[in-house]
């Protein structure tokens, strides 16, 4: 052997062993691996190498919809899948989520143990660096019981809101006040979910409905419910939990949550700590994308020949499936607000059924509505153009939108976007909420009033505070940026001399 030959690799080797390695999982639904996705691009900016973990079934969407190179990844950013114990299926991610909360916590431990176990023999063999730390998605809490096998130190990050993690903390509260489950089915639809909960910590001017949708139930055993419960109180045993938001924004919430659970750190919003990275090292990173859905880029085209503030940007998420009745009625309100619109209407949006829009609107809207499948959404909410933002309120699209300055009409769906809706309205004052049983008349009033009224004008002035808030947050010495310092220092390379 000759042994100058293998001096650069062992140098390699040398050099690989002193980098910080995190091991990443998200829950395998849309929103979780965006935000996961834009967690792992921050910290491998800043130093480490990074193990993202899919499941077998997301990859083949995510190779599907981005192309048979879309996870080579880089030589420090690798995707490695764990089974998600469910036979291949085309359902919606709605109609899996119960499906895989079950089965991901009953079957995914042992492929992720032997995942790990994998990574450490390929560390041996001076491939990559050894593992120094774990960081699950806070209803994945199963991977706590191979950290601790590992002698891994585990943090949880909640993708979703602060606040509505506090109402997934305050579920077996509201249990044990009587408050849940509901009587019967027409508690749903007499008043009922209008209780005001003003006693809960931490959370201001509540209603039962705006507590995150899980708790509208008739069974105190319903498992989705239940499954909440657990993972909220083996929490409690992580290292740290993490939150994609910033003090300012959700301080009641942080300092309720504080007195409960391990170091918590928010570190957010997590663009604009992206935007900080310089151009070279983030082209490399904007390679690996997330979206499960095929791009389209012919609407940043037609944004190019629009008017500023003049276009109201829809988009419903990952997860809303809406009735024919409601595409409708959110379709000829549009049309009748006269207003520039772009549409992103997923192919399985609409229940029971493909997504069928009338030629009359169709012809109505001819000449200012552009309508896609999907797209590259911070692009969009980034375009001069974009004067509004129909939402459906998922955590994401929320944070996205703060960072580009655009206010909100807001159409809240399930899970914890009942209680984004409800700060954003209430307490942030950068929305407005349009009805669950939505009508046209609703959505023509609201749409006007966000993209011209009196009202949108105050919100977008109260939207433009905040992002200046959430910047000053995550530049250098911005609280954000030192909870990043700190959690990487006093979490996730605490095991290192």
């Amino acid at each position: 052997m000759n042994l100058n030959s293998q001096l650069p690799n062992r140098a390699l080797s040398i050099s690989m062993a002193l980098k910080p390695h995190a091991v990443i999982t998200p829950f395998p639904l849309q929103g979780h691996i965006n935000s996961f996705l834009k967690l792992a691009k921050v910290l491998h900016f800043k130093g480490f190498h990074i193990t993202y973990v899919n499941t077998e079934h997301n990859h083949k969407r995510l190779l599907n919809s981005r192309g048979a190179q879309a996870l080579d990844g880089l030589p420090d950013f690798c995707f490695e899948t764990i089974p998600d114990g469910l036979p291949p299926s085309d359902a919606s991610d709605a109609e899996r989520f119960r499906s895989l909360c079950d089965s991901m916590q009953n079957n995914s431990l042992v492929p992720f143990k032997n995942l790990i176990k994998s990574l450490t023999k390929l560390a041996h063999d001076g491939v990559v660096p050894p593992v120094t730390c774990l960081i699950s998605d806070g209803v994945m809490t199963f991977t706590m019981n191979a950290a601790q096998e590992f002698g891994l130190p585990v943090a949880l990050y909640w993708p979703a809101s602060t606040v509505s993690f506090l109402g997934v903390v305050h579920f077996r509260t509201l249990l044990d006040n009587g408050v849940i489950p509901l009587k019967d089915e027409s508690c749903l639809t007499n008043g009922y979910l209008d209780t005001e909960l003003d006693w809960l910590p931490g959370m201001k001017n509540m209603r039962l409905k705006d507590i995150p949708s899980f708790v509208r139930v008739t069974d105190s055993n319903e498992f989705v419910l239940n499954f909440l419960i657990t993972e909220a109180q083996r929490a409690q045993k992580a290292q740290a939990i993490i939150f994609n938001t910033f003090e300012e924004f959700e301080s009641d919430a942080l300092k309720a949550l504080s007195s409960m659970f391990p170091p918590l750190y928010s570190i957010g919003p997590l663009p604009l700590l992206l935007a900080q990275i310089p151009q070279h090292d983030h082209h490399l990173l904007e390679s690996i994308g997330s979206n499960l859905w095929k791009e389209e880029t012919q609407c940043l085209n037609w944004l190019q020949h629009q008017e500023p503030n003049s276009v109201i940007y829809v988009n419903f998420g990952s997860l809303v499936v809406m009735s024919p009745e409601q595409l409708h009625e959110f379709a000829w309100g549009l049309a009748n607000s006269k207003k520039h619109f772009l549409w992103i209407i997923r192919p399985n949006i609409v229940e029971g059924g493909s997504m069928i829009l009338s030629p009359e609107f169709l012809n109505e809207t001819k000449d200012r509505g552009f309508i896609a499948n999907w797209c590259e959404q911070e692009k969009v909410l980034n375009h001069p153009s974009i004067g509004g933002f129909l939402t459906h309120c998922g955590w994401n699209s929320m944070t996205e939108s703060i960072c580009e300055g655009v206010p909100m009409a807001c159409w809240p769906w399930v899970g914890d976007q009942q209680t984004n809706c409800r700060y954003a309205c209430r307490e942030w004052e950068i929305g407005i909420e349009i009805e669950n049983n939505v009508k046209r008349e609703e959505v023509e009033k609201l749409v006007n009033e966000l993209m011209e009224g009196d009202k949108g004008k105050k919100m977008r002035q109260k939207v433009l505070e905040w992002k200046i808030i959430a910047e000053d947050d995550t530049k250098p010495g911005g609280s954000s940026y030192i909870n990043l310092e700190n959690l990487i220092k006093d979490v996730l390379v605490k095991t290192r001399v």
